[in-house]
């Protein structure tokens, strides 16, 4: 799957025009805040069956201790001190139905004003300005984040996890009521849901609530998220608190950890850690840097990030276990504690969290440094061996660490997700690639898919596409619909979910809309026409997009969408095919399908009937020489040289 050598330089050749594509699933404004008249930019409402919930939780670490030998004014640049988290959950607010009505002693106490946590989070400026720093704009960037400052999660706050069965449908086919509904329990399942649970990676200049939307989504088709913020100098700006004094005070951190702090962090009880630039190489992430990749410290920020989530899962486990008190106990994000809100855990029903929750068979899910992250942990089964798939979002290759020994590759599931910026990045595309061979590779090959998202740009698996979309239009020229490019990322997770989980937790997931993306056909990226293709010069290698008429498209770019869709319509092609909207590079074989499922405790053979039999077999030749199953991917001059013959990995 690897590029000709002698392929044209990028952007050589014409661009391609707008995709083709469906509506995004529709989202109803559930309340005056997601209206434009409000002064502020609202996040979408979820399309799963269950209404969401979220609890901030911020705990000091078990093992606190400093990574790396990197110092910055005479202290670790990188320490382990708190985890901090916002889990995402299928929850129960306002919508009892008379089947559904929990005993007095089970309702949830009720507020004069249920709160939404904020998506920018607290202190509103300050993180505004860490972003600013991290962006090369400074304070100019405050006027930017304006309006986000009073963007709230479409979620409920602390509200009752659900102890139900979710109808079999979202809210595209009955509306937002079916959030207040009770689904028919599956043939032969427990009376009580166990929710399958995913850990979450954000990327560089992420937060845990950047990705609020793909989270939220997960949760309300039956996940629990847990969204760790990473304190590893990856994000704009981030808040460590100290407990006023025994586990958790500076002091207990120094003794236990031998953690360094100032006099001045002493003084006000929390640390602050913005973005770290690499020291003589700033832009260390830009794919035309001649000095390449500061590996010691990106490295470094991988390993105190695994200790992260590592401490996150322990919590998620002390939540399943009934000890969800002690974890309220020591929770760091309540009042009087920095960038906290004065709700804290609290009206938060601890006793539905016991047995709620499996802990093992957990998804991993990552984007961009995230997703080099997620790999790391994959490879290490020894010490991860909770974790038995994961989803990986246009992973940033450059600071993912190369395949070590043989015991330590990737021997699980996997499903590539990538915008279609990065994909015009060759060393990435062959980083990305090699990993899904290397998930099916020998002695114990899994399932695994590549794809990448037409008309997409880095940051269209973030809320960011979501809130600017303009700015990701006219600067990024991100041409897919926001919303659409979410449900293709969420749809395409929830079907790879479908086809890995064990039975017992697949069907907790029964309400998503199949649209066969993993059964679509194979698009090598070698035998791609250039007019398919909307590649960029190469100094915008990876950072954009562009287009046929570009300044006339951005004039209203959903006016063009819908006379897309129209021209089509005219043409006898009402619904896009996947091809349309996405490519997918790479799938797996059915005979190694069915041997994964098989071999594998708690899958279920039988799922192979899911896939539409047109999956090709891998390295089967007729007696010509060709392959078995070959697409006709015609239609102008191919963007990489001559068409190559590709087989399924």
């Amino acid at each position: 799957m690897r590029l000709p050598t002698d392929h044209p330089k990028l952007g050589s050749e014409k661009t391609g025009s707008l995709p083709h594509a469906k509506k995004p699933k529709p989202r109803e404004p559930r309340g005056f805040r997601d209206y434009f008249l409000f002064p502020g930019r609202s996040l979408p409402t979820y399309t799963g069956p269950y209404p969401v919930g979220t609890m901030e939780i911020e705990v000091p670490a078990e093992n606190p201790h400093p990574f790396s030998h990197i110092k910055r004014h005479h202290r670790h640049l990188l320490q382990l001190e708190t985890v901090l988290m916002t889990i995402y959950y299928p929850a129960s607010v306002f919508g009892y139905t008379a089947e559904q009505t929990p005993p007095k002693a089970d309702a949830p106490k009720r507020r004069a004003a249920h709160s939404r946590e904020l998506w920018l989070g607290r202190p509103r400026i300050s993180i505004a300005e860490g972003y600013g720093r991290f962006a090369g704009v400074g304070p100019l960037a405050i006027p930017v984040f304006l309006p986000t400052m009073y963007t709230k999660l479409p979620a409920w706050r602390n509200s009752p996890l659900a102890r139900y069965w979710a109808p079999e449908v979202d809210t595209k086919t009955r509306g937002k009521q079916v959030k207040v509904e009770r689904g028919t329990k599956p043939e032969g399942a427990s009376e009580e849901p166990v929710f399958p649970m995913i850990l979450f990676s954000h990327g560089l200049g992420g937060t845990r609530t950047m990705y609020s939307s793909v989270c939220g989504e997960f949760a309300s088709y039956g996940f629990v998220v847990c969204a760790v913020e990473h304190r590893d100098g990856s994000g704009p700006r981030t808040y460590i608190n100290h407990a006023k004094s025994g586990e958790g005070s500076a002091e207990d951190l120094e003794k236990r950890g031998h953690i360094d702090h100032l006099k001045k962090e002493h003084d006000r009880g929390f640390d602050i850690i913005d973005y770290i630039f690499p020291e003589g190489n700033p832009k260390d992430t830009a794919p035309n840097n001649d000095k390449g990749v500061d590996m010691e410290l990106r490295q470094a920020q991988i390993d105190l990030r695994m200790a992260e989530l590592e401490e996150a899962y322990a919590v998620m486990c002390d939540l399943n276990k009934g000890r969800g008190k002690k974890v309220a106990e020591r929770n760091l994000r309540k009042k009087g504690y920095k960038g906290s809100s004065r709700h804290g855990l609290d009206g938060v029903h601890w006793e539905r969290w016991k047995n709620a929750i499996h802990t093992d068979s957990v998804t991993i899910c990552g984007h961009s440094f995230g997703a080099a992250t997620a790999v790391e942990m994959l490879r290490h089964t020894d010490r991860f061996n909770y974790i038995s798939q994961g989803i990986i979002y246009d992973i940033w290759g450059a600071g993912t660490r190369p395949r070590g020994e043989t015991d330590h590759i990737i021997s699980a599931p996997i499903i590539a997700i990538n915008s279609e910026a990065f994909t015009y990045w060759p060393s990435n595309f062959e980083l990305v690639a090699s990993l899904v061979e290397e998930a099916q590779s020998e002695p114990d090959p899994c399932p695994s898919w590549l794809m990448t998202l037409r008309g997409t740009v880095h940051v269209s698996q973030s809320d960011f596409s979501l809130l600017y979309p303009n700015v990701c239009s006219f600067f990024l020229k991100m041409v897919a619909n926001p919303r659409r490019a979410l449900d293709l990322n969420i749809n395409a997770s929830l079907e790879f979910l479908s086809h890995t989980l064990p039975a017992d937790l697949a069907q907790v997931n029964r309400a998503y809309k199949n649209e066969n993306l993993l059964e679509a056909k194979l698009s090598p990226l070698e035998r791609i026409p250039s007019a398919a293709m909307h590649k960029p010069k190469e100094k915008y290698m990876a950072m954009r997009l562009q287009i046929k008429h570009e300044w006339l498209y951005r004039l209203s770019p959903r006016i063009f969408r819908q006379f897309k869709r129209w021209e089509m319509k005219r043409k006898g092609h009402p619904e896009p095919a996947a091809s349309e909207e996405i490519w997918l590079h790479t799938k797996p074989t059915l005979s190694s399908i069915e041997e994964y499922l098989e071999r594998t405790p708690g899958r279920d053979p039988h799922k192979k009937e899911d896939f539409d039999g047109s999956i090709p077999i891998s390295h089967e030749m007729t007696s010509e020489g060709t392959p078995v199953e070959e697409q006709d991917l015609s239609g102008g001059h191919h963007a990489f040289g001559q068409p190559q013959i590709h087989l399924a990995s």
